[in-house]
């Protein structure tokens, strides 16, 4: 199975600058795009192949997720259960025969760090959410995590410490998920630094490759020995993000 995450920050803008062409190009099994900030409503945002599966927020314009599968889900699970979190259209699970997919758009702690108990309260609930699933079948993770889990996983991580996405808290509650037994599978294969998935629209940032690695594929320790290859495709433009890639023998 070949599985595609992708933070698109914008669904129609990433359609105009070539999401349509990469879907077709890739024929990914599975697609979890994030940030989409649309609605099923619009009549444009058309996947042939695919079944759509949308979780969106209450707010107009704001986060959201699109999950494409070319196979039917055996049944589909919006948010975490708590009222608060879930209208921000953040997590969408997604069951199939041997395993839960789960497409996630994490919080930003925000420059003050006035959302960051947020954030912590949401990294609780959705590692409850989590816990309860593995318990029936292993869980794939594709997530905007919205942290950089160690000092090699962004360009500046002196310059960056304590700020959002690099605070103590948030890399110490991704340290303390992967341990409690899922694997962050980019880093299963590649140990060394310079690899990044997010760039900011400044400065030429990306054509430096002055980025962070902030998106992840994690599934559980016991799908390990499945992955095939999990990786960057930081040559695929139409965002401030870019697309990353996991294929596992299922």
């Amino acid at each position: 199975m070949k599985l595609v995450s992708w933070n698109v920050a914008g669904i129609k803008a990433c359609i105009k600058k070539g999401l349509f062409d990469f879907v077709q190009k890739e024929q990914a099994d599975a697609y979890c795009f994030q940030e989409v900030k649309a609605s099923p409503k619009d009549t444009t945002i058309t996947f042939p192949g695919y079944h759509s599966h949308w979780q969106l927020a209450e707010k107009n314009g704001y986060s959201g997720l699109l999950t494409l599968t070319k196979n039917k889900p055996l049944s589909i699970t919006q948010g975490l259960g708590e009222k608060t979190i879930d209208a921000e259209g953040r997590v969408c699970t997604l069951e199939f025969d041997k395993f839960f997919l789960i497409n996630a758009y994490f919080p930003h702690a925000h420059r003050e760090l006035h959302r960051l108990p947020y954030k912590l309260r949401f990294n609780k609930q959705f590692e409850t959410h989590c816990k309860k699933l593995a318990i029936k079948k292993p869980v794939i993770i594709a997530a905007d995590f919205n942290v950089a889990h160690q000092e090699i996983d962004l360009r500046n991580p002196k310059q960056n410490q304590g700020n959002a996405g690099f605070t103590a808290e948030e890399r110490e509650w991704l340290d303390q998920f992967l341990k409690s037994g899922y694997v962050d599978t980019f880093r299963h294969f590649v140990t060394e630094g310079g690899h990044y998935t997010w760039w900011t629209y400044r400065n030429n940032a990306r054509q430096r490759n002055i980025g962070w690695r902030i998106d992840y594929l994690i599934v559980n320790k016991e799908l390990i020995e499945c992955v095939k290859e999990s990786n960057i495709l930081k040559d695929v433009a139409g965002s401030d993000h870019c697309p990353i890639l996991l294929d596992i023998k299922l």
